[in-house]
């Protein structure tokens, strides 16, 4: 037997509990859309299948989702920021617009301290986004 192999960072989403399951997963996809942006050296190699056709690659790292209330997210985002973290975020105006320019518009319209978050992700040392997501449990 293979021994596990333990990464020494976390690929971490932080998802407001109160979502309805579409929102969930399409919240989930573009946070983790900036990570790889962000870090494209967590991206591992291309797949093939045994007939060889080629897949695109996909992080070399489980991404751990987690779940909070609003106040856990608002606690997570000044954590992850005051320690200099580059995070992607999700707020809820997000919902009601159809690409990228307006959601960029819609973020730039909200202070930092009122940004009505339903997810965050970020890549980090463990230990660092342990503490980061601290008052929060695993996705159900």
């Amino acid at each position: 037997m293979t021994e596990p192999i333990r990464f020494p960072t976390k690929i971490a989403v932080l998802l407001r509990d109160d979502l309805v399951s579409w929102q969930r997963l399409n919240v989930t996809a573009f946070l983790v859309s900036g990570i790889a942006n962000a870090v494209p050296d967590l991206l591992g190699e291309e797949y093939r299948d045994a007939d060889g056709t080629r897949y695109l690659p996909m992080f070399g790292q489980p991404v751990l989702v987690f779940a909070g209330d609003r106040a856990a997210l608002a606690a997570a985002h000044s954590r992850a920021l005051a320690r200099g973290l580059r995070l992607s975020i999700f707020t809820a105006d997000l919902f009601a617009t159809g690409n990228d320019r307006d959601n960029r518009a819609a973020v730039q319209a909200v202070g930092r301290e009122k940004l009505d978050l339903v997810g965050l992700a970020l890549h980090a040392p463990r230990n660092v986004v342990d503490k980061v997501v601290k008052g929060t449990t695993m996705h159900p």
